[in-house]
């Protein structure tokens, strides 16, 4: 069963959460490992939703006060800062190389890929993630949105069935942009300036919003806070596993969802590399993946699906 499906499709999950985030954003990038181990641990008990916050319509009236951003090559720094406070691998050349003009195109391109199914608005999200932050690919051309569907498409998950043409298709059609023109309202609405936004709702009661970036701990006690007696259906114990079920992660996710030093994440998954199990992704530098997707990977990966 994929991973991001309801254990219960009869039951309400006791916590809803809307994720406002962007393509572009270096903190939202550098809070997939934390994100990553809050919807592992918790599998089908959350439901969640990606809101695209449009965060760069255009340089000209791009203003990041906080950060002091206010043209391309004012992201580069920060980007840097990011990868040094985070440990995310994080490559800023594409800020002074080719930088995007815009963030909307891709962010209509998720809203794309997401009228496929759940599954495939994530993987295309976190495929245009690694392909900005990593691959140095301007992520604002039609062919780059176009090639990285592709890519999804041939990716081997459980759960992910990709149609590319229907993909050109619907990213082009009115459906898509008065879906992405709906997050823009609803985060203007809400009052979202900065990204990442995480708005926790439980059954009852008010909401809970974690502004900016925000670790795995404060997300835990945000639910404590909705959910008192909510807990996790599940812990990562095994690192090759732990990619096999995401199809790719950098050594500091398995480092969070595993509770140990990201050296040490790295040697374990360096051993597997040695064993043939897992391989470094060559056009994704500090990521990793199965060797052969094909292949079981582990008694433990076989029983993180099982759990699903």
């Amino acid at each position: 069963m994929s991973p991001h499906e309801q254990i219960d499709r009869d039951e309400r999950p006791p916590v809803e959460l809307a994720y406002y985030t962007d393509p572009l954003c270096p903190w939202s990038w550098a809070m997939e490992p934390h994100w990553r181990r809050l919807r592992f641990e918790f599998g089908g008990r959350i439901a969640w939703r990606y809101v695209m916050g449009g965060m760069v319509k255009d340089w000209r009236s791009y203003r990041d006060e906080i950060n002091t951003v206010h043209r391309p090559s004012q992201m580069g720094p920060q980007c840097y800062q990011v990868r040094h406070l985070t440990g995310m691998p994080l490559d800023e050349r594409i800020w002074h190389e080719d930088p995007p003009a815009s963030s909307y195109p891709a962010c209509l391109a998720v809203k794309a890929a997401a009228r496929q199914g759940v599954e495939a608005g994530e993987a295309y999200l976190r495929r245009l993630r690694e392909s900005i932050m990593l691959g140095r690919r301007n992520v604002a051309r039609g062919e780059v949105l176009l090639s990285l569907a592709e890519e999804v498409a041939g990716e081997d998950r459980p759960g992910l069935a990709f149609d590319v043409a229907r993909f050109a298709d619907d990213l082009l059609g009115d459906h898509v942009r008065d879906a992405f023109q709906a997050d823009l309202k609803e985060t203007r609405a809400g009052d979202i300036a900065r990204f990442p936004t995480l708005l926790l709702r439980g059954t009852e009661g008010p909401g809970i919003a974690l502004v900016g970036y925000r670790p795995y701990e404060v997300m835990r006690e945000a639910l404590t806070r909705i959910a008192p007696d909510f807990q996790p259906i599940r812990a990562a114990t095994d690192a090759a596993g732990y990619v096999a079920f995401w199809g790719r992660a950098a050594a500091c996710e398995v480092a969070e969802a595993l509770g140990i030093a990201r050296e040490d994440a790295l040697r374990l998954l360096e051993d597997e590399v040695a064993a043939g199990v897992l391989k470094r992704a060559e056009d994704l530098p500090g990521m990793f993946q199965v060797s052969d997707p094909t292949a079981s990977v582990s008694t433990a990966e076989r029983n993180l699906h099982k759990d699903q």
